[in-house]
């Protein structure tokens, strides 16, 4: 039996301005928040530091990403330290001129990067132009072994793909992470909003079940048009950001949640038992026939 301690997460699900100096702050406080109510590990949403700038493609925007190590994980990690937690941070990261990524960063409790994720699968949807912005990962998916625990980050768009979910719990991950920022186009939302809140919530909780882990899906609210840095937002209506952040347990089932419009703290404790006891009696890892997969490194199989 693993006789390792329980750890407490928490997700911090927030709105994000056109200052970008001011959601650092905003961040920092709710890390700090959240690591009173107990957490040990706080994951902030997906690039928290600004409004969601990909609903345009503008070449000046390209101005607010920042190498890693840098301000923001300067910020970060003070934190960290102080409060002597994990911090899992979404950042626009400048690697070299001309070339950009969406980027998970972990900061141990002694406020040192103990990794870097770069998101892997990047849309390219009405008003979710990340290819013009973000190289695609190339650190492919990995498990991190933290002061509280295996964890895996993976972000956003990432969490669509069970081939995602599945490598980083291969490598040991009993909890995942999904850094979002995810929201409706307001003229869709009459007809679509609460079937497209349900198959994004649904897919990730068949990644808990499907793999016997945790995951905690964190999202951001607020109505943006996409300023950022006084720049003018694009022609339309924007995207309202749904919220809506949980947590899962592996039995897929939601041990916090947060509300669709509201600035909220959520925890959760990740209880090791239960994951033990879960894959005992669900044991699809077992079960799997690796000699049979072959297929899924095709594109598509005529």
């Amino acid at each position: 039996m693993n006789k390792a301690k329980n750890t407490v997460i928490g997700l911090i699900q927030m709105s994000c301005g056109a200052d970008t100096a001011a959601n650092l702050d905003k961040a920092a406080d709710r890390v700090r928040e959240a690591a009173k109510l107990g957490a040990n590990i706080v994951c902030l949403p997906e690039l928290f530091g600004a409004q969601y700038f990909c609903q345009r493609e503008e070449h000046a925007l390209f101005d607010i990403a920042e190498p890693i190590p840098g301000p923001s994980t300067e910020c970060l990690s003070a934190v960290a330290r102080e409060a002597k937690i994990v911090v899992i941070a979404s950042l626009f990261e400048r690697r070299a001129a001309g070339l950009y990524h969406n980027t998970a960063v972990t900061l141990e409790t002694d406020g040192r990067i103990s990794d870097v994720y770069r998101k892997m699968h990047i849309p390219d949807d009405p008003l979710y132009y990340e290819k013009f912005y973000f190289t695609p990962g190339d650190l492919g998916f990995k498990a991190l072994k933290t002061t509280f625990g295996t964890i895996g980050t993976l972000v956003c768009w990432d969490q669509w793909y069970p081939e995602g979910a599945r490598l980083t719990a291969l490598q040991g991950a009993n909890t995942l992470f999904y850094p979002t920022a995810i929201g409706w186009h307001p003229s869709e939302k009459a007809e679509f909003g609460k079937a497209q809140y349900s198959a994004w919530q649904t897919m990730q909780r068949a990644h808990a079940i499907a793999n016997g882990v945790y995951v905690g899906a964190v999202n951001r609210v607020g109505h943006e048009h996409g300023d950022v840095n006084k720049l003018k937002g694009p022609e339309g209506s924007g995207l309202e950001f749904w919220g809506g952040s949980f947590i899962a347990d592996p039995f897929g089932r939601l041990i916090a949640q947060a509300s669709h419009d509201k600035e909220e703290i959520l925890t959760a404790e990740i209880d090791l038992k239960l994951l033990e006891d879960t894959r005992r009696n669900w044991p699809f890892l077992r079960d799997r026939r690796i000699d049979a997969y072959g297929g899924i490194t095709k594109r598509f199989i005529d």
